[in-house]
């Protein structure tokens, strides 16, 4: 079911299914709450689940000035005030992964778990990741051919300001997440951070975000790449609820 509330002065979509407590999966950058089509089903047999789109994303609306993650985090703050939903578990991909982790570092109060599946911090990008936002006519004509389509046929502002939104998207990409290993300790609730083997992040670096964090869990599936959620969707799913679970299994034999 889809709905939209307004935060921010922003008229937000989001999808919403299931019920229990408040599960939020954040989309990528780029794309709509349709990429989560592999989970919303499973994971709302458990939770009432939510799937927000972000601003300039989909079905909700640009608005003047940057696109940025600190923006886009205090977006979903809001929105989670709105609703009402207290602390949510949330489930971030790709760019849905750091703006989690900024909301995490901004209002702790509303996260009690956070997954990142395929999010790094500004040390960990692939070189491919970087040459693919470096701000060339070729990265800007590729990075078109990916999202003009989904975003002429949903965007409430039309197919010619799709100009606009990915002058803004390219900026923040080339700035990187804002973020580095040295302010993961201050993310205290239970992580699990989660990635393909040939991600957009590299392994070592999740294995180092891993080690920063707190308390936290690392998850590197085979045969995959960035776009785990949707080759693996089972075996994604099935450690999602793993994770989120109350119910937690004790280390037995931990060695490091």
């Amino acid at each position: 079911m889809g709905a939209y509330v307004t935060v921010n002065g922003l008229r937000t979509y989001y999808e919403v299914q299931g019920e229990g407590e408040p599960l939020l999966l954040l989309h990528g950058g780029g794309v709509t709450a349709d990429s989560w089509y592999a989970q919303l089903a499973e994971l709302a047999q458990h939770y009432r689940v939510y799937a927000p789109e972000r601003r300039g994303h989909g079905r909700t609306q640009d608005l003047p000035g940057p696109i940025t993650y600190p923006v886009m985090a205090d977006d979903t703050a809001a929105l989670i005030d709105e609703l009402g939903l207290g602390r949510v578990r949330l489930v971030g991909w790709s760019d849905g992964g750091i703006v989690s982790m900024h909301l995490a570092l901004r209002r702790p109060d509303l996260v009690a778990k956070l997954a990142l599946i395929g999010s790094g911090t500004s040390e960990g990008l692939a070189e491919t990741v970087v040459n693919l936002v470096d701000g060339s006519q070729e990265s800007r004509e590729l990075l078109t051919q990916m999202f003009q389509g989904p975003y002429a046929a949903l965007s409430p502002d039309g197919p010619d300001h799709f100009p606009v939104v990915l002058d803004k998207l390219s900026l923040m990409w080339r700035e990187g997440p804002q973020l580095t290993l040295d302010d993961l300790p201050k993310i205290t609730v239970p992580t699990l951070v989660m990635q393909g083997d040939r991600d957009g992040v590299r392994v070592e670096h999740s294995a180092a975000m891993t080690r920063a964090l707190p308390d936290a869990q690392l998850a590197v599936l085979p045969g995959t790449s960035h776009a785990v959620p949707l080759e693996k969707p089972g075996l994604v799913n099935r450690m999602l609820l793993d994770f989120l679970s109350d119910e937690q299994e004790t280390r037995i034999f931990a060695l490091s």
